[in-house]
């Protein structure tokens, strides 16, 4: 990929991560455990607890991913190889543990994706501010899915051929 293709992919990348990066920064400063879950049924607090712990994850991978977008961009020199690490980066980072988060309190369900439907289904029927947050940055995460697929496999292929060339 170009080296001006890598820029302009990086910096919509980071507004996209940005906008995330906010709705997830006000759910988490607004939501806690007690207020999601008050009647303390225990599959309930287990629930809101590994989302809660899957969200503050996925902020931080955002963040720090941002930052590293930020720095490939601010370079005096655009470093197309440090990019391309970075967006690799976000898409193993944050898009994957979007989509797989670790307490599985939610999964995309593919066979909703072209329905107009929401493709995320809940493990526990969530409250309503969880289900917003989760539906409102989904665009977010798919259109850096959709952006980056090239970051999932032939990035690595490519760095993979690079180095055996550089080896032989």
């Amino acid at each position: 990929m170009s080296a001006g293709n890598v820029q302009k992919l990086c910096e919509t990348t980071k507004e996209k991560l940005k906008s995330a990066i906010e709705k997830l920064e006000q759910f988490l400063n607004e939501n806690s455990i007690p207020q999601l879950a008050p009647d303390n049924n225990e599959e309930t607090l287990q629930f809101y607890k590994g989302f809660l712990s899957d969200l503050r994850h996925l902020l931080v991978f955002s963040e720090v991913s941002a930052e590293k977008l930020g720095i490939a961009l601010r370079r005096a020199n655009f470093d197309t190889d440090f990019a391309e690490k970075a967006l690799y980066n976000v898409y193993h980072h944050c898009v994957n543990n979007f989509f797989y988060p670790k307490s599985e309190s939610y999964s995309e369900d593919g066979r909703y994706a072209y329905t107009g439907q929401d493709a995320i289904r809940f493990r526990v029927k969530p409250v309503r501010p969880v289900r917003d947050i989760i539906l409102d940055i989904t665009k977010v995460y798919e259109e850096l899915r959709d952006d980056l697929t090239y970051y999932e496999s032939d990035y690595l292929t490519e760095r993979r051929m690079h180095n055996q060339r550089s080896h032989a």
